[in-house]
């Protein structure tokens, strides 16, 4: 009886939790990085039974296999905090949402090579988004300013926020019986990890040039 109150109270408490994480995000620094992450729902081996998110989750793949369910993509600051997310199905590519994403953003953009792309690094360009990846092994090498170049060797530290996010038992679950307390329970990790003293964050550009 107290459990079924639970649930009922988690899908009243769903625009609660949406606001008090926009209320959470973080200042737009001079660079900000973005990156996605798997949100699996179910085992690989159970994809075609799976019911509960069969028309928001999708088969996809990342560096690590593949997976079926949803991506999250997030922008963060130098400090660690979420910006700007997103969560897509997991067979869409991580530069879709991106221009929509930075919208109303003037920043540098940090991103690995998935996100490499002329078209997009225009599209971002003109909105006043530089786009920053590590360039292919058969693309011509281009000149970079010192500061951008320490910075994109910083990118790893996104790792480390993800492994901080999953460490929280938010992203993966799979157990779920309704999409909404499924995003509940995504949002109160982030609200979670929003509110925290101890985030994953960098030195200021000053300090890594000298």
């Amino acid at each position: 009886m107290h459990y079924a109150r639970f649930i009922k109270l988690i899908k009243q408490a769903f625009p609660a939790l949406i606001c008090l994480l926009k209320s959470l995000t973080g200042e737009i620094t001079e660079y900000l990085f973005i990156d996605s992450t798997p949100i699996a729902v179910c085992h690989n081996l159970r994809e075609r039974k799976h019911k509960v998110f069969k028309e928001l989750a999708a088969k996809g793949r990342t560096s690590t296999g593949w997976f079926f369910g949803m991506k999250i993509h997030l922008i963060f600051n130098t400090h660690g905090e979420i910006v700007r997310l997103a969560i897509t199905p997991g067979n869409v590519n991580d530069k879709t949402p991106v221009a929509e994403m930075v919208k109303g953003i003037t920043a540098k953009l940090i991103g690995d090579k998935g996100y490499l792309s002329q078209e997009l690094f225009q599209q971002l360009f003109e909105g006043g988004v530089t786009l920053i990846t590590k360039i292919k092994r058969n693309m011509k090498n281009i000149l970079m300013d010192t500061a951008d170049k320490l910075m994109l060797m910083k990118r790893s530290f996104i790792e480390t926020i993800f492994s901080s996010l999953k460490s929280l038992n938010t992203l993966i679950h799979h157990r779920h019986r309704n999409p909404i307390n499924t995003f509940a329970h995504l949002l109160a990790g982030l609200i979670n990890y929003q509110i925290r003293g101890d985030k994953p964050s960098l030195h200021s550009i000053t300090t890594l040039i000298t």
